[in-house]
């Protein structure tokens, strides 16, 4: 429905000031009106609807002060708002007009803008002061028909008149509660109490246009209710309030029930969690013990798919969590004692009570893992949500339930650490572990800040040549006091806290920049390719393809030269996608190749659809393959097939390069022909293997020693 313009009264006895007025006022869309003169304004605002009035102060016979006493007898400013014009600055009847009553005042000559803006000010607090008064209005109708507890409280007598429902809400019979106010304050949580009465004092001070709070009260069973209050003072004419009204609301659901899964949220959690720890502390009942459990690849999932996704898959998680705790053996012996929660954004807890033993919790543990390790089907995908679990059991050195919470929290986080998908039970070492995972975060940061890292090179080797075909970009830490950390170490850390995105840029950068140099310093044979891994978060960046194409252009380096190196588990989430963003870097010429084969997750019905360029061999399998080559040569026999290159990763023993060319691989890496070097170590393997030197090893530097040794591979 259209609003209806605002209707505005101009009072002036000039009829050159009023229809000047009236007319400027018209273009701007208001309902104007006119009065010659105070008795005349007095009754068209009588007879018909007025929103503002523009009030002469100096007229004849009626002066524009009598008028607005007049009107103020009626209405307050906020019901009809007044602005006197005046041509009289800081004049003493201006400032008595505004003792009366007037909402503002302007001066002539008119400035139009001015006036304008004063009486949209004016004109908006009216509005909001109806919409108020309406919603009150509103408010106090809808409370009649709903089933909220009142009250009414007498502040001359000191008593409150309390509804049966607002008794029976606590568990109380209608005879069993008094009109003290006591009845209501004692019955508030000692943490809430303070703050509900300073709260009352505010809007009875008026400080508050009306009072409402969120608190807890005391229920009869001894539980602890969510309410939420909402009051109104009723006040003389001169302000003072002498009765207050409102009602309460039982909120505990709302409070205390995670809205998108329907499981407790971390409020009950907590209480539940705080009364398992009491009676067990004062020996009432048995000990009980906390898992804590964490998606392991839920961003990825929900970068991935969107957030409605996510959150249809953490619903899904819910139910699962819910039938499989349900279902296990060792929770049905301890009958219903157990609250499954979701606490945090993926986080789920499992409080399990009246049990000391920790072979069936790991069981429940184990059940969990399994059956959260099943695919999830969302909408037309699916997806698979491994989660690392953390169990922390009561013990009597514990001194509040946080602690045991931060237990679990850390195994948790061990669990990750470990390698995901699985759990671990705390114990005190796990915290100096924590400790030191925080300080290798803090001192990580501060490491990319002082550029303390470097890339480090390893050769790409053809087995057909023996010639280095490329090198394998690979980030190394020089720390200022701990010198060379290793990547195990730092690399999982930069992936959880999402530093890998910089630092790979950083290498991505870095990288190309030395093949360039490279390319250009050795200019016999085909161009070296320079391979660069692309982490998970790094290659679900929106901006990667911009990325790549502006290192490329800025280093000068051939786009056919890179080599991006990317997970299974960084692909399968969402692996139509992947196949869209491969596509695109495809198309700038970039090659890309699948690192860790076999490793991840099961890809063979995508491997066809990627768009690849070759297949790396994982070293775990390259180093049993002198035992069993099953799956090296069933690797290698579909790489072929589909006209993907394959190289191995890992390489130590000349037999196993024999093994690879027996077996058809065309290339590989590893400690057999070179370790991760420095950029100008890699230029002197290079230097050396393009010299063919021919003379004894005696007197040549390791790095000719080492193209030497490259050579011999042909010859293997």
């Amino acid at each position: 429905m259209t609003k209806a313009p605002d209707s505005l009264l101009v009072v002036d006895d000039d009829s050159l000031n009023r229809d000047l007025m009236m007319r400027r006022l018209s273009r701007r869309g208001f309902n104007v009106s006119s009065a010659v003169g105070g008795e005349a304004a007095l009754q068209w605002i009588k007879e018909n609807q007025v929103d503002l009035v523009l009030l002469d102060i100096e007229m004849p016979e009626t002066s524009g002060l009598d008028v607005l006493s007049a009107i103020r007898r009626d209405y307050t400013p906020a019901q009809l708002p007044v602005i006197m014009v005046t041509g009289k600055i800081s004049s003493d009847d201006m400032v008595q007009a505004l003792n009366i009553g007037a909402n503002d005042y302007i001066t002539k000559p008119i400035d139009f803008p001015v006036v304008l803006a004063r009486i949209q000010t004016q004109l908006s607090r009216k509005h909001a002061e109806e919409a108020l008064r309406e919603s009150e209005e509103r408010y106090a109708l809808a409370a009649l028909g709903a089933n909220d507890g009142l009250w009414d409280w007498d502040l001359i007598k000191s008593k409150i008149y309390f509804s049966p429902r607002w008794k029976s809400m606590l568990g109380w019979e209608e005879h069993e509660i008094g009109e003290d106010p006591d009845e209501w304050f004692q019955r508030i949580h000692p943490d809430d109490v303070d703050r509900v009465r300073a709260d009352i004092a505010g809007h009875l001070k008026e400080l508050t246009p009306h009072y409402e709070d969120e608190y807890r009260m005391l229920h009869r069973n001894g539980n602890y209710l969510w309410m939420l209050g909402r009051g109104l003072a009723v006040r003389t004419n001169g302000g003072k309030a002498y009765r207050m009204a409102g009602s309460q609301t039982d909120i505990t659901r709302g409070k205390v029930v995670d809205i998108l899964t329907g499981l407790p949220n971390r409020v009950l959690f907590m209480d539940r969690l705080s009364r398992s720890f009491e009676r067990a502390r004062r020996g009432r009942g048995k000990a009980f013990a906390l898992i804590f459990l964490d998606l392991d690849s839920f961003k990825l999932i929900n970068d991935s798919f969107g957030h409605l996704m996510g959150d249809q898959l953490l619903v899904a998680i819910a139910g699962r969590l819910e039938a499989t705790v349900r279902a296990t053996d060792t929770v049905a012996r301890f009958g219903r004692n157990h609250t499954i929660a979701r606490i945090g954004g993926d986080e789920f807890t499992i409080l399990l009570e009246d049990t000391t033993n920790a072979v069936d919790v790991t069981r429940i543990a184990e059940r969990i893992a399994k059956e959260l390790g099943e695919p999830f089907a969302i909408g037309s995908q699916e997806v698979f949500p491994t989660a690392s679990i953390g169990i922390a059991l009561y013990n009597p050195n514990y001194q509040s339930p946080e602690e045991i919470l931060r237990d679990a929290d850390t195994a948790m986080y061990s669990a990750k650490a470990l390698g995901k998908g699985r759990y671990e039970i705390f114990d005190a070492n796990m915290r100096a572990n924590t400790i030191a995972r925080l300080q290798l975060e803090t001192e990580l940061r501060r490491g990319i800040e002082r550029k303390e890292f470097e890339v480090y090179y390893q050769a790409l080797v053809s087995l057909e040549t023996g010639r280095i075909w490329g090198f394998e970009a690979l980030v190394r830490w020089k720390h200022s006091t701990r010198g060379l950390v290793s990547p195990n170490e730092f690399i999982p850390v930069a992936e959880e806290t999402g530093l890998i995105v910089p630092l790979g840029q950083w290498v991505l950068k870095t990288s190309c920049q030395q093949a360039r140099i490279w390319q250009a310093r050795f200019e016999s044979g085909p161009p070296l390719l320079i391979s660069v891994n692309l982490s998970a978060r790094h290659f679900l960046q929106p901006d990667l393809v911009q990325q790549c194409r502006e290192v490329l252009d800025e280093t000068q380096l051939s786009h056919s030269s890179l080599n991006l190196e990317v997970t299974e588990s960084a692909m399968m989430p969402d692996p139509e996608s992947a196949i869209d963003l491969m596509g695109q870097l495809k198309s700038l010429g970039i090659k890309l190749a699948l690192d860790d084969f076999g490793t991840g997750y099961s890809s063979l019905s995508y491997l066809h659809r990627f768009p690849l360029d070759s297949l790396k061999i994982d070293r775990s399998f390259v180093s049993h393959m002198m035992e069993d080559d099953e799956i090296v040569r069933a690797i290698i026999t579909l790489g072929r097939n589909l006209g993907l290159k394959v190289i191995a990763e890992g390489v130590e023993t000349i037999d196993q390069i024999k093994k690879l060319k027996d077996l058809g691989c065309e290339y590989a890496q590893g400690y057999y022909f070179s370790v991760p070097v420095n950029a100008q170590e890699a230029t002197d393997l290079l230097t050396a293997q393009n010299s063919r030197l021919t003379a004894t090893l005696d007197g040549w530097s390791p790095a000719a020693k080492k193209a030497y040794a490259l050579a011999s591979v042909a010859e293997a």
